[in-house]
């Protein structure tokens, strides 16, 4: 029986991602980076002010509060207050589930 390999996951960034657009689009990698960052910007304003941000095929991001909450110090088991704080929440589309 072969043993199997562990291999880490590939790490896809912005810059490959405007790669990518570039060639297809034939356009420039420098364009195609800064149109990338600039929606990545326009994504974190929207979020910024409060609006759901929905991206056809690939799912909805917005952001959810948590609530003040008791924890515990995992190192000496005591209780800590965790205040409360806002996080950022992603919902995949069905496209992009089903595509998986």
């Amino acid at each position: 029986m072969a043993a199997a390999k562990s291999t880490s996951p590939t790490v896809v960034t912005l810059k490959h991602l405007a790669a990518q657009v570039a060639a297809k689009h034939g356009i420039a990698k420098k364009q195609s980076e800064e149109l990338l960052t600039e929606a990545v910007d326009l994504v974190g304003k929207s979020l910024k002010a409060g609006a759901k941000v929905r991206l056809a095929g690939l799912g909805i991001l917005q952001v959810r509060k948590r609530a003040a909450r008791m924890g515990r110090n995992p190192a000496t088991g005591e209780q800590i207050k965790i205040k409360a704080s806002k996080k950022v929440a992603f919902r995949a589309a069905k496209e992009l589930k089903e595509s998986i």
